[in-house]
């Protein structure tokens, strides 16, 4: 045991830090190209890629074109995709994610026909497909103001089982309704999708850094915000709670985001369970970082990878960034 008091007299750590070999022996934590999940917009219409005004260099693409973004991941061997999709008709159920032939599920059937290889995780909600805007319809008890959770849960069920017919390798609930992941573990190994796993977004809370998101995904609400069903931004223990609930449901990762001032969180759930732990560095995190690198106040390299590399030190498994692309380009280059 190191007594502080008595010291190590004769270890100098400048002895390990000299050696640029000496370095790469001793880090303790090391991002690779394996850690990366790139999220991606399926957008509605043709010939459409369109760059996203708060996101530079991240697109709309609609489905004759989506073939690109999946050849480029597969090309950079990225492990997997997450899929949002942007209907061009929006109700107050949010009908248009139900459709077999949907345009996430129809991008997962075009993924899985050019890269197999590739795993194509769907992300499950309803805010791009509502008409209002938030996560599932709205309960006339509450006057129109909130998202009737029981009323949501067998909408999730039926999205999931259409993706999964389509091919989805993961499915990745993000809506924060409460029992919705032993809806959909029951939902899915009763429609024969049992090995299906769920990567839930169990600590999701509601954050200021969505902001560009929801212009690449056209969901904001159109009336009030989220925070009756996403976490306070001031609350740890309940994540904490949060995601022992969706692991005692039959969650097999679980999600927190944003990543970048959650770390904290990140490794109380890491220390906490020890199961997948997955962070989603959002959308407000990017432009932050695309912001500064444009006008040339920081290096954007360095701080991709010094901040994903921050991740892994606490201990998250896998991360879902729009930097994947680029990464995986720098690690390979070295």
């Amino acid at each position: 045991m190191f007594d502080p008091a008595a010291g190590y007299p004769t270890h100098r750590p400048r002895r390990l830090r000299g050696n640029p070999r000496l370095r790469d022996l001793v880090r303790e934590n090391v991002l690779t190209r394996d850690d990366l999940i790139y999220p991606v917009f399926v957008y509605h219409g043709s010939d459409v890629s369109r760059e996203i005004p708060s996101m530079p260099g991240q697109r709309q693409w609609s489905l004759d074109r989506f073939g690109e973004v999946v050849d480029e991941a597969a090309d950079l061997k990225l492990p997997g995709i997450m899929i949002f999709g942007i209907p061009e008709h929006k109700d107050a159920r949010g009908s248009a994610a139900l459709r077999d032939d949907g345009i996430v599920q129809e991008a997962v059937r075009l993924a899985k026909r050019r890269a197999p290889e590739l795993l194509t995780i769907t992300d499950l909600c309803f805010c791009e497909y509502t008409d209002h805007g938030h996560c599932g319809p709205l309960s006339e008890a509450t006057g129109r103001t909130d998202v009737d959770n029981d009323a949501t849960l067998p909408l999730l069920v039926e999205q999931a089982v259409s993706h999964c017919r389509a091919g989805a390798d993961v499915i990745a609930p993000s809506g924060m309704m409460d029992g919705m992941v032993r809806a959909l573990r029951a939902g899915l190994d009763g429609s024969g999708f049992a090995h299906i796993p769920i990567m839930a977004y169990s600590s999701k809370f509601a954050s200021a850094y969505y902001g560009p998101f929801r212009e690449a995904a056209e969901s904001a609400p159109s009336f009030g915000d989220r925070r009756g069903y996403q976490m306070d931004p001031a609350n740890g223990d309940e994540a904490v709670r949060e995601a022992a609930l969706d692991l005692a449901e039959g969650a097999d990762v679980i999600m927190v985001k944003p990543a970048l001032a959650y770390l904290d969180v990140a490794r109380r759930l890491k220390d906490e369970f020890r199961v997948p732990l997955a962070a989603y560095n959002v959308s407000g995190e990017y432009a932050m970082i695309k912001a500064a690198a444009e006008r040339g106040w920081i290096d954007e390299r360095r701080i991709v990878l010094e901040t994903l590399t921050g991740f892994k030190r606490a201990g998250i498994d896998m991360i879902l960034t729009y930097h994947a692309p680029d990464v995986a380009r720098w690690l390979q280059r070295g």
